[in-house]
């Protein structure tokens, strides 16, 4: 019997026909990613300022708790449902064990509590990590028995 069609080498060749139409792309992919997925980090700090810019991240600023709500209503609106908060400290609150870290009238509870104002719905996820409270730098508490 004799095929229609040669079979060819591979990888000299690949059929495309799931890739002919968006139709049938969307039908057999795999992934989908949607705002939906995604989570919007924010990099928080208690000074005076809205916005101071990152050096060493061009485009990216740390927010005061002002403008994380503003930033939550944006990403709201982009349907972003969860947003991340890393926070800059002023050093004068770090200690060797990261007690500013616990200070329920801190950095992190004040940016929740703008947030959630702004936008009750919206889910906000927070670090345990010591690091942005301790002198030391560490993502926990050393020497301490």
């Amino acid at each position: 019997m004799t095929q229609p069609f040669p079979p060819a080498a591979f990888p000299y060749a690949r059929p495309r026909r799931l890739r002919s139409s968006p139709w049938v792309r969307r039908l057999v992919a795999e992934t989908t990613l949607t705002p939906a997925d995604l989570v919007w980090p924010l990099i928080v700090h208690d000074g005076k300022e809205d916005r101071v810019p990152v050096a060493s991240m061009p485009g990216v600023s740390r927010l005061s708790p002002k403008a994380a709500a503003e930033a939550a209503k944006e990403a709201h609106a982009l349907g972003i449902p969860l947003l991340a908060l890393f926070p800059n400290v002023d050093g004068a609150i770090k200690d060797g064990v990261g007690t500013g870290a616990t200070d329920p009238d801190g950095l992190i509870p004040d940016c929740i509590k703008a947030i959630k104002d702004a936008v009750p719905e919206i889910g906000v996820m927070t670090d345990v990590a010591l690091d942005c409270y301790t002198d030391h730098g560490h993502d926990g508490v050393v020497g301490v028995a």
